[in-house]
């Protein structure tokens, strides 16, 4: 760098000092500076930073009074066009899931074959891949002890590995928890400066300048992960073609008996992590990623901008982006334990902030519907209308869909004055058949060591699912009035299991 050096500022003259030392001095002078730009690393055209929150009120006031013009001029059309609608995006995000999982189911015995365990060390340490975990924190002094001991527990050489620990500037619970934790020396804590937003991704933008990790990988501050975790990473790498950019474990609950919501709560992430989303994979479609237990190599984080940092799914639209750079994604059988929301305020909040994300993300990269098309081809395209629009048309729609359970009681619906009741029977029927499929996927899903005990709780998810729809609705006010609010999940606080429960091995099966 001498020459370069030189050009720039004339004579230099090398200094020694501690990396600590020059840390601090290059934040003294440059923390708002690389702050702004943890803010703006995604591409424009790809990031939701140009949202606006009136701007979109004006198109949603825009809609629905020309909505409610036309059920006045033309009732009959509006209803026929809502429930053609409700029913086309019904029979869609079923096929796809169904589809999926047919795939996933096939694959699986194979999958178990080929994930081999044993020695992963095949190569002298010093020749293994430096691994840097971010694991962001805010507000999170019940766990980081434990949040300590459970990383500590990776078994990875610890020359080749830095966990970094995620602060916000102002979080200064967190910042006394982890002083009076014993932090090995592979930890590291950087704080983030305080910005215009306060979320998840632009923490891990700021942090990742700091980081030397050819491999990047997230956890969150209550994850317990597998502890030959990364060595399974390194190994899915080393075998895995380059425009594999990401690798994506399998997320499970250490405190899924606490009650009947971590109950469903296991049983949906054993539908989406163990069935859905590897079937994806597998079919070649778009995958959203999770936020955890989630691998990147570091050439091509760098080359996609890292993550949106206003976006408050950042691991969705991650996935997506990866795609239309002809990236992909590979699905590896080892579990990480999480600490599952126990409470319905704390499960919305968090739910609505997802589907929050999901709705940017869409309304984000529709921006240019043929650019994503050509990037993605038209079956992926065709895949991303399914999962993205498909999902929130369903959870903003399901009060209009549930309606149709009075035909299965006995009673007379509302649509029979629009169309005959014949119709009215199969929309029914095809509701109908779409839960029971539902239930059979969820049943399937947890049919496996650890988790059969889950399968009488199946049926509840009935009256799970449903919040989805309140959470909806949150999450579609909050587009207007706070689209960058991110609603902060506490942990720590339900972690237990109660005495005498089934307890779910972290190892894959």
């Amino acid at each position: 760098m001498e020459a370069h050096l030189r050009a720039l500022f004339g004579p230099v003259v090398a200094r020694i000092a501690p990396p600590e030392a020059i840390e601090d001095e290059i934040l003294t002078m440059r923390s708002a500076t690389l702050a702004c730009r943890a803010e703006a690393r995604a591409p424009a055209r790809e990031s939701c930073r140009t949202w606006s929150g009136k701007r979109f009120a004006v198109g949603i006031a825009l809609f629905v009074g020309l909505a409610l013009f036309a059920a006045i001029a033309a009732p009959h059309l509006v209803t026929w066009a809502v429930t053609i609608w409700a029913v086309t995006t019904l029979l869609a995000v079923t096929g796809l899931r169904t589809m999926a999982a047919i795939v996933q189911f096939r694959h699986a015995r194979c999958l178990a074959k080929t994930h081999q365990r044993g020695s992963p060390n095949l190569r002298a340490a010093n020749q293994l891949p430096r691994i840097s975990l971010l694991v962001p924190l805010f507000k999170e002094r019940d766990i980081a002890q434990r949040l300590i001991n459970r990383l500590s527990r990776l078994d990875y050489p610890r020359e080749r590995l830095e966990i970094c620990l995620i602060l916000e500037w102002s979080d200064t619970d967190t910042e006394r928890a982890l002083s009076t934790a014993r932090l090995p020396n592979w930890f590291r804590v950087i704080r983030v400066p305080d910005g215009h937003l306060r979320t998840k991704p632009r923490a891990m933008n700021y942090a990742l300048d700091f980081l030397q990790g050819d491999i990047v990988g997230i956890y969150d501050a209550e994850d317990a992960p597998a502890p030959d975790q990364l060595n399974d990473v390194v190994r899915a790498f080393e075998g895995l073609p380059e425009n594999v950019a990401c690798v994506q474990g399998i997320l499970d609950f250490y405190n899924a008996s606490r009650n009947w919501i971590t109950r469903c709560f296991t049983i949906d992430y054993a539908i989406w992590f163990r069935v859905i989303l590897p079937g994806l994979e597998k079919m070649g479609a778009v995958v959203p990623l999770g936020g955890t237990t989630v691998f990147f190599r570091r050439n091509a984080l760098e080359s996609l901008g890292r993550w949106d940092a206003h976006n408050v799914t950042e691991d969705a639209e991650l996935g997506l982006r990866l795609y239309r750079r002809g990236y992909r994604c590979a699905f590896l059988p080892t579990v990480t334990q999480e600490e599952a929301t126990a409470t319905i305020p704390t499960w919305v909040r968090q739910r609505s902030r997802w589907i929050k994300g999901y709705a940017m993300t869409w309304a984000v990269h529709m921006r240019d519907p043929l650019g994503l098309m050509g990037d993605l081809g038209l079956a992926r395209f065709l895949g991303v209308q399914i999962l993205f629009l498909g999902t929130l048309s369903q959870f903003l729609l399901a009060p209009f869909l549930w309606s149709f359970w009075l035909v299965l009681f006995g009673y007379t619906h509302p649509f029979v004055t629009h169309a005959p009741w014949s119709v009215v029977i199969v929309i029914s029927s095809l509701f109908l058949l779409s839960g029971l499929a539902t239930m059979v996927l969820a049943a399937t899903a947890v049919a496996r060591p650890g988790h059969r005990w889950l399968i009488k709780w199946v049926p509840l998810l009935n009256l799970y699912f449903p919040l989805a729809a309140i959470a909806s609705w949150k999450g579609a006010i909050e587009l207007v009035v706070k689209p960058f609010y991110w609603d902060k999940t506490s942990h720590g606080k339900t972690e237990g299991a109660k005495p005498g429960a089934p307890r779910i091995s972290a190892k894959p099966v």
